[in-house]
């Protein structure tokens, strides 16, 4: 196998697993006791961090592939 198709199947499973992973973790302002700010949805995260998104998606992209 290629190193292309290599390089290109992680990606699929990078992009898989982290679209998978993005609502573990989050919290709305409601819950993590944060003020909202004017016009923000209900629903909208206080704590999205995506650094730590992208590690965990490629730890687990890399035990897939």
């Amino acid at each position: 196998m290629k190193i292309t198709s290599i390089i290109a199947i992680y990606a699929l499973c990078w992009v898989m697993c982290a679209f998978l992973l993005l609502p573990f973790g989050v919290r709305t302002a409601e819950e993590a006791g944060v003020e909202k700010v004017p016009g923000q949805a209900d629903s909208a995260p206080a704590n999205f961090r995506p650094g730590r998104l992208a590690v965990r998606a490629t730890v687990i992209a890399a035990l897939v592939c």
